[in-house]
């Protein structure tokens, strides 16, 4: 939304961030990745096998978040990049 809000609907709402300040959302198979202008990442939804939500990156200066069906990358502002998720498939 233009306020900076997520809005989720589906099998992914009950853990969905709240607030404002959101300007990148991505999505995977199961999980969601989000992006907040202060740079943080905020992730949610599937974490039965591949830890999206506890191997997330913590801190700001990320700038770009991406994802695919079971992985998750960000990418910070000193042009770094951040993995995480499962990579038994690729």
């Amino acid at each position: 939304r233009s306020d900076g809000t997520v809005v989720t609907w589906g099998g992914q709402r009950d853990d969905s961030p709240t607030g404002a300040g959101f300007v990148a959302i991505a999505c995977g198979a199961l999980h969601s990745v989000a992006l907040r202008s202060d740079g943080t990442v905020v992730t949610w939804g599937g974490d039965s096998y591949f830890s999206q939500r506890d191997d997330a990156p913590t801190g700001d200066g990320f700038v770009a978040i991406a994802c695919c069906a079971h992985h998750s990358v960000a990418l910070r502002n000193d042009g770094t990049v951040v993995t995480w998720g499962g990579d038994s498939y690729f």
